[in-house]
């Protein structure tokens, strides 16, 4: 129906010059202040792509590790090193100096930065030793590291936990009966042989599936 098309205010003043309905109150100021006319987004969503994209691509083929070792957390306001990088390569291309310079620099910023937690955590392990305590938790955790370290309690649950061990136990128990199952549906039941195969009596079925085994 041609009525139904358009916004509001045209179906409006097509419903009421077709006298479908009454002209409204609202009619004559909505004419003289028509609400914002937005337009239509387009069938296919183009994908979002970032200047400092191409440099993160690049970082990674040079340090692949890097997306298992840095974790990657999305409620973060950190962003992960690859982006760091990136966005530190286009820092220096604005400031004038070369794509090739850039990226070295900010590759050797970024070793120092990773070697410069490893010696601080090792400090940090040294202090604990010669006070006597315990080292502490790395603060700064590889990914890998981080999710072992929550499967870790799942893991020894599956040995120790009662209620899991029980849960074990009935499954391994299902899976014998199962097996017997199995194996009494393999022999010919002596009972149950009203429906021989035509060539065959009752004495040579019983017969078939030890004869089978001797085979």
């Amino acid at each position: 129906m041609s009525f139904m098309k358009g916004d509001l205010l045209t179906r409006t003043r097509k419903l009421v010059k077709g006298m479908a309905m009454g002209e409204p109150v609202w009619l004559k100021a909505m004419e003289q202040a028509p609400p914002a006319h937005f337009p239509r987004a387009e069938s296919k969503v183009k994908p979002i792509s970032l200047p400092e994209d191409v440099y993160i691509k690049k970082f990674y083929k040079k340090h692949p590790d890097s997306k298992y070792e840095d974790a990657f957390k999305f409620c973060d306001f950190d962003p992960p090193p690859a982006r760091v990088f990136g966005c530190r390569v286009l820092d220096l291309k604005e400031q004038g100096v070369t794509e090739e310079e850039a990226m070295a620099m900010a590759d050797m910023e970024y070793r120092l930065e990773k070697k410069g937690k490893k010696k601080a955590y090792g400090r940090l392990r040294q202090i604990a030793r010669l006070q006597g305590k315990k080292p502490p938790p790395n603060p700064y955790p590889s990914a890998i590291k981080e999710i072992q370290a929550e499967e870790r309690k799942l893991v020894r649950d599956r040995f120790f936990n009662p209620d899991v061990l029980k849960i074990v136990e009935k499954l391994k128990e299902e899976r014998a009966a199962e097996m017997q199952d199995r194996t009494r549906g393999g022999r010919a039941d002596p009972q149950n042989l009203a429906g021989c195969p035509v060539g065959f009596d009752e004495a040579e079925l019983r017969d078939l599936p030890f004869k089978w085994l001797e085979h």
